[in-house]
C-alpha cells in the first residue's frame, strides 16, 4: 500500500509540475539570450566596419580629387602632405597601419594607358614609369591624364568569434578611386 501510495504522490507531483508556468519566462529568456546578444555584437561590429569603409572611400576621393586638380606640376613634398588628409578625415580614430599609393597615368591617342609617375607614402615608387596600366571599363579617354589612388587600412576587428582568430581578428579595407586631370595640362610630378 505504501508503494500506491508513493506512486500517487508522484502522478500528483507530475501533473502539478506540467501545469505550473511559474519558470517559462526564465527558460525562454535563456534560450533567446545568446541569439539577441549575437545580433547586438554583430550590429555593432557591422557599424564600426563600416564607418571605417566610409572613411577609407572619403580618404581616397579626396586625396584623389585633390591631386587632380593640383595645378599642372608639383613634387614629392605635396605629396607627403596626402596623409595628412586621410588623418584629418579619420580624426579622431587613428590610421596606424594605413598603406597609400598615388599615381598618375597618362592615356594616349590609341587608349594606352601607362604610369607617367607613381609615389607610395613611404617615399618610393611602386611603380615603373611607361607601365601598362588597366584602367575600368568605359573610363579611359584619348589624350587625357588621371590620378589613381589606393588606400588601405587595417581594421581590427573589436567583437570577433573566439575560434576565428587567425581568420577574422583584422580585416583590411581597401579603396581605389581614378580622378580625372582638372586642368588642360597633364598632372604631372616633377621628382616622382
Amino acid at each position: 500500500m505504501l508503494w500506491r501510495k508513493n506512486i500517487q504522490l508522484l502522478i500528483y507531483r507530475l501533473q502539478h509540475f506540467s501545469k505550473d508556468s511559474s519558470g517559462v519566462g526564465a527558460v525562454e529568456f535563456a534560450l533567446i539570450v545568446p541569439v539577441l546578444l549575437l545580433l547586438y555584437l554583430g550590429a555593432f561590429e557591422l557599424t564600426l566596419g563600416l564607418n571605417v569603409a566610409s572613411r577609407a572611400t572619403s580618404s581616397a576621393g579626396a586625396i584623389a580629387d585633390i591631386v587632380a586638380s593640383k595645378d599642372a606640376s608639383f613634387n614629392k613634398a605635396f605629396l607627403a602632405t596626402m596623409p595628412d588628409v586621410a588623418a584629418a578625415i579619420f580624426a579622431p580614430k587613428p590610421t596606424t597601419g594605413f598603406s597609400m599609393k598615388i599615381t598618375g597615368i597618362q592615356v594616349d591617342s590609341s587608349l594606352n594607358a601607362k604610369v607617367a609617375w607613381s609615389w607610395a607614402q613611404d617615399g618610393s615608387k611602386p611603380y615603373g614609369v611607361g607601365t601598362a596600366v588597366t584602367m575600368p571599363s568605359g573610363m579611359a579617354a584619348a589624350s587625357t591624364s588621371f590620378v589613381h589612388v589606393e588606400f588601405s587600412i587595417p581594421y581590427k576587428m573589436v567583437t570577433y568569434a573566439p575560434g576565428l582568430d587567425a581568420v577574422l581578428k583584422t580585416i583590411t579595407i581597401s579603396r581605389d578611386y581614378y580622378y580625372r586631370q582638372r586642368t588642360t595640362e597633364p598632372v604631372s610630378c616633377s621628382d616622382c
